[in-house]
């Protein structure tokens, strides 16, 4: 089979955690773990979120007294991605000696009229409390944002719209290599009428390159892996429940939250409208059992649903 594999924010640092080089290493060495019986029987696409990364580079970026201004968000994707990447294919090869990875410094299209850009939302970075979030907003510019107790940075988050590096992922996966792509929803870019590239001011989300990525290389299953068991209807409430299997069309008729499951959600149905194949969402280490249905959230197109 063909995998894509997402993992969320929390593979490589939970919230509240130090964003040290050592404490991500650690995390990524977790999720190699889960993923490593995986790459060993399939071909397997991974692609991974650089919220809390791409957020810390930024605020050491402005805060550089030996800049003019902080780099922009499309070259800390990039550094990001080069970090994680190396981190992954690492892992991967000291778990699966076998096989060989490689990582991408990948490239997502998106449009420069997006609506996204009137209305920044997407959360990058560490999280403050309210008074230190605002000082900041008010000394660098930004948009924040609450995100549950705490307090954020938000930025526009364009939908993805191909991925550049799309013809070198697929000879890669046709080679029988596995791949590290698109890390943080890809770094985003605009194309102009001659087909020339310039980066923009955004962060992708991850989950939506998901499952763009999972379709365009024919993907049978697109994996979304989280620290959740499963999706949850009325969260935080006393009478929450967990789904554990849906149809596009029930799945879409609910409401999740938009900083959290609910980009997830929307991903899964995307992919599995598109293409009729399985997605999953649920924890990481239980990355097995929700390719075979056995855990987690599966969502499936409605005849295959019983």
């Amino acid at each position: 089979m063909r995998i894509v594999a997402a993992l969320g924010g929390n593979a490589l640092l939970e919230r509240g955690e130090a964003p040290d080089a050592g404490i991500q290493q650690h995390h990524i060495l977790r999720a190699v773990e889960a993923l490593a019986p995986l790459s060993r029987a399939h071909d397997l696409v991974i692609t991974h979120g650089n919220g809390p990364q791409v957020g810390l580079l930024a605020l050491e970026s402005d805060a550089d007294p030996a800049l003019t201004r902080g780099y922009p968000l499309d070259a800390l994707g990039a550094q990001t991605q080069g970090m994680i990447g190396y981190w992954l294919a690492q892992a991967l090869h000291n778990a699966v000696p076998t096989r060989d990875f490689a990582a991408l410094v990948c490239q997502t299209i998106v449009n420069g009229d997006d609506p996204a850009f009137a209305k920044p939302a997407k959360f990058v970075g560490q999280v403050y409390e309210r008074a230190r979030a605002e000082q900041l907003a008010h000394e660098r510019g930004w948009t924040i944002g609450r995100d549950g107790a705490a307090w954020r940075r938000v930025v526009p988050s364009p939908r993805p719209r191909q991925l550049v590096e799309l013809p070198v992922i697929e000879h890669l996966l046709n080679s029988g290599i596995g791949v590290i792509c698109a890390g943080g929803g890809g770094i985003p870019v605009v194309s102009d009428d001659e087909g020339r590239l310039s980066g923009i001011e955004a962060v992708i989300d991850k989950d939506r390159t998901a499952a763009l990525l999972a379709e365009l290389v024919a993907a049978d299953a697109l994996l979304l892996l989280t620290d959740v068991p499963a999706v949850e209807v009325g969260w935080g409430t006393p009478s929450a429940h967990e789904i554990r299997n849906a149809s596009v069309e029930e799945l879409r008729c609910l409401e999740f939250p938009a900083g959290s499951m609910g980009p997830k959600v929307e991903a899964a149905c995307d992919f599995v409208q598109a293409t009729g194949h399985l997605a999953a969402i649920g924890r990481l280490e239980d990355a097995g059992a929700l390719l075979a249905g056995a855990a987690g959230t599966v969502v499936r197109p409605l005849a295959q649903v019983g």
